[in-house]
């Protein structure tokens, strides 16, 4: 299957991509088909050196049937390749990590406390009743 993704190039802590056609068995900085743009990440978004693409060989293999990543399709989209894709719905992204681990240690402390003392108490008093009979029987039968 034919992808259109990102191949990572550059030095460490500044990447720099170019945006390749390639199987996607490939390994991600490995054998690709063709390269057909590059994608610099460091650059403002206004800059006209931050994306750069060949629109002729895009519509080609899009054509063939080559599906792009999730982030080239946004790039394409941005430069009116292709329609810009559908942005999903993940409401936790915009929460810091702190804040929703807080929300759910709350969540789920929250139905254990609750839950606990009804489930316990019925189970403590049926064994102790069971549990006394079943222990004299077993002493009679010993003697």
């Amino acid at each position: 299957m034919l992808k259109l993704r990102l191949s990572r190039g550059g030095t460490k802590k500044r990447p720099v991509y170019k945006v390749v056609v390639a199987d996607s068995r490939f390994a991600r900085d490995g054998r690709f088909i063709e390269k057909v743009g590059f994608f610099n990440p460091l650059l403002p978004k206004d800059k006209k050196e931050r994306v750069g693409l060949e629109a002729e060989r895009i519509k080609y293999w899009l054509g063939q049937g080559a599906k792009p990543t999730t982030r080239v399709a946004r790039i394409l989209g941005e430069n009116e390749l292709m329609p810009m894709p559908v942005n999903g719905n993940n409401p936790n992204k915009a929460i810091p990590k702190k804040e929703r681990n807080k929300k759910e240690e709350d969540k789920t402390e929250a139905p254990k406390v609750d839950a606990a003392p009804a489930a316990e108490a019925p189970k403590e008093e049926a064994p102790k009743a069971d549990a006394a009979p079943a222990v004299e029987a077993l002493k009679e039968e010993k003697k």
